[in-house]
């Protein structure tokens, strides 16, 4: 059994990563009905916490059916991640995780994010602090360093653990490489071999398919996988993995009415959460990844990201569902 603190998790749990603009309520509910046994919030800068401002404040919010959720925040001063450690911990997540792996350059030139790769003694010392200001289990989300020559993860999980974190994840690639070429999961294998390091650790990078998950979860002896772009316009991801591990084989691709319905279900907690204007305009991203590889899907596509008429786009996703149905086109991929 995988634990974080005293969070049970199952034997080998698949976790929703953190994702800025995705990993919302509204998405995280479908992967949770698919079968992630963990949820993470989008990441939220402490500054806007203690600032209270409202979009980061929203993004506390949690519902219990999505549970258990790890809220994570990023941050560079001291003073100001242990006073949001504070303002979590009263939003009563399972867990509060720290960034220390956004390679974006907003994030970056403030030293939060994987900007504190440069400076290992400060990541440790401000995990330290956030671990001491909260009663909530400490988690971490880092890379393997900062470039190619400083993969220091190999200390930095055990530092880290000595300083009271309760798990690491880990993505296999360093800053520089944002998120190109592929994610080298040796490091992270390593760090499961070292004898000193009694946390879960969990992968992260690249999980694209169940064979995939499979074969890394054998490689490299990881506590569970992280799951992050895969699983945009795929929450099936998480119920494919599961299946596959139990029983060796692939379930068919979600069909038109799963796809339809799933979009569906988005949109309407979309709106509900965040209010028909933004509601609209944030789903706006997610049509492409729910339907791609649908012939002819870049018509309604166009229909989908210009309307600003929930009970329209509705009807539009009702009209693509019985065109491929009719069509026969149920599955592609």
């Amino acid at each position: 059994m995988v634990k974080i603190g005293q969070v049970e998790l199952g034997e080998f749990p698949l976790l929703l990563a953190p994702m800025e603009d995705v990993s919302d309520p509204p998405f995280r509910a479908l992967c949770k009905e698919q079968g992630a046994d963990m949820m993470y919030t989008e990441f939220i800068s402490v500054e806007g916490l203690i600032r209270d401002a409202s979009k980061s404040v929203q993004k506390l919010d949690i519902y219990e059916e999505e549970r258990p959720v790890g809220i994570q925040i990023f941050g560079a001063e001291y003073d100001s991640m242990m006073r949001a450690a504070e303002i979590v911990e009263e939003a009563q997540p399972e867990v509060l995780d720290i960034n220390f792996g956004c390679p974006v350059k907003k994030v970056v030139c403030k030293m939060a994010g994987a900007g504190i790769l440069q400076d290992i003694d400060r990541m440790v010392k401000l995990t330290d602090k956030v671990v001491k200001s909260t009663n909530l289990p400490v988690t971490v989300k880092t890379r393997l360093g900062w470039d190619e020559n400083t993969k220091y993860i190999e200390e930095v999980a055990e530092r880290l653990q000595d300083v009271g974190i309760k798990a690491l994840s880990i993505h296999g690639r360093t800053r520089k490489q944002m998120y190109k070429g592929e994610a080298d999961w040796t490091l992270i294998g390593k760090i499961k071999e070292n004898p000193r390091v009694h946390i879960p650790i969990f992968g992260n990078g690249d999980i694209d398919s169940p064979e995939k998950a499979k074969l890394y979860r054998e490689r490299y002896g990881v506590d569970g996988i992280m799951i992050g772009r895969a699983s945009i316009g795929n929450p099936w991801i998480f119920r494919d993995i599961k299946h596959y591990f139990a029983t060796g084989e692939l379930l068919p691709p979600p069909n038109i009415h799963e796809r339809a319905e799933a979009v569906r279900q988005h949109l309407r907690h979309s709106l509900e959460w965040k209010g028909e204007k933004l509601g609209v305009l944030e789903m706006r991203r997610h049509y492409t990844n729910y339907f791609r590889g649908y012939p002819g899907v870049k018509k309604y596509r166009s229909r989908l990201v210009t309307t600003h008429d929930p009970a329209e786009l509705f009807a539009i996703i009702d009209e693509m569902e019985a065109h491929y149905a009719s069509e026969g086109v149920l599955t592609v991929g």
